[in-house]
């Protein structure tokens, strides 16, 4: 190991770390991320962040798969949508990608509404977007299961993308129903994008899963885990009946789970920023706050369902928070390499961190 693994690691562990505070106290984030750095064996959001920087190159597609419609009120939730729009903006950075947001059709006002928050040019399918730098498309996808194959082909017919991201997206379970938190049958709420996240998978495209409860798409990848210590995900256990669990059947190449999956979002585009030596790839805070007031604008609701700029029950404040001490990580290792490197030289001579994970 040298000093650059070392680094490498444990800024992954602090962005890790900040995506799964958890001010509720519940400490559910606490079992999924013990299950997911189990399965991964590093910092979840560094893992990610390499496996898009390995994957993804200029003029490439890459779809971000995300929007949760909530009930009783009918509304898309703030979680998903917002980190979504932030990272499309990191991989046009980053790459000169072409970010498709894939989401339900409640969730289009807010992404044209943030678009130019994130200083994108927004289109509204593929093909407008291809000859564009600077650009996004935005592609509402079918809650109509019958409808869905006959979209994913015409998706497919622009070209495979070099990635798919999904960001607290639901996915059904191995009966094919989508439940929200409380173990509730919302299958007709939801797009059924998770069906274009498989067809990607069987193709080989990269995937990387973010969720903060294990019905996201997805989150098949740490099931066992899931059904044994989330309530309502062991087959059988849901409100509604079905037989299935909460447990989506979907599985990913590399997962991130967060207290709140906007959150472990951030932290894959921190680890991105850290990757590629570029701060700025990762938003402010002010930033962040921006789109946050305008998702909540644009009706995009707290889990809660008041039509505030929160989420996940966490105040602008708190996100704006998270936020900042992720910037503050990167920010920090890169300027002080030099300066540290006596220190490094030290910790590594004495072998601690000889084989760790990660390293």
């Amino acid at each position: 190991m040298d000093q650059e693994a070392l680094t490498r690691l444990n800024v992954g562990q602090n962005l890790d770390d900040l995506a799964n505070l958890d001010p509720r106290g519940y400490g559910v984030c606490r079992i999924l991320y013990d299950a997911a750095r189990e399965r991964e064996g590093e910092p979840l959001s560094m893992r990610a962040a390499a496996l898009l920087a390995s994957s993804v190159k200029a003029g490439d597609l890459v779809y971000i798969i995300t929007g949760f419609v909530l009930i009783p009120h009918g509304k898309a939730e703030m979680d998903g949508i917002v980190s979504s729009m932030l990272l499309a903006r990191a991989l046009v950075k980053a790459f000169g990608a072409r970010p498709v947001i894939v989401c339900p059709e409640d969730c289009l006002a807010a992404v044209r509404n943030m678009a130019p928050v994130m200083g994108l040019h927004l289109f509204d399918s593929v093909a407008a977007m291809r000859p564009y730098p600077i650009s996004m498309a935005a592609v509402a996808f079918t809650k109509d299961r019958g409808a869905a194959p006959a979209q994913i082909a015409g998706l497919l017919a622009e070209g495979l993308p070099a990635a798919v991201v999904s960001i607290e997206a639901p996915g059904a379970n191995a009966q094919g129903v989508y439940h929200n938190a409380r173990g509730l049958d919302v299958s007709s709420y939801e797009a059924k994008s998770d069906l274009l996240f498989a067809e990607l998978g069987r193709r080989g495209v990269p995937s990387v899963s973010i969720g903060d409860l294990g019905n996201e798409i997805g989150m098949g990848s740490i099931g066992e885990r899931l059904n044994k210590h989330i309530p309502g995900a062991r087959p059988g256990s849901c409100a509604c009946g079905c037989g299935g669990g909460i447990a989506a059947a979907t599985a990913a190449e590399a997962v991130v789970t967060a207290t709140v999956s906007d959150w472990g979002c951030y932290g894959m585009i921190a680890a991105l920023a850290y990757l590629k030596g570029e701060l700025e790839l990762m938003q402010t805070g002010e930033l962040a706050a921006e789109a946050i007031r305008t998702a909540s604008r644009s009706g995009m609701i707290d889990m809660s369902g008041w039509l505030i700029p929160s989420v996940d029950g966490c105040d602008l404040r708190m996100n704006v928070l998270v936020v900042e001490l992720m910037r503050e990580c990167v920010a920090s290792a890169l300027r002080l390499r030099k300066e540290n490197s006596y220190w490094f030289e030290g910790v590594l001579e004495l072998g601690f961190y000889q084989g760790k994970a990660g390293a």
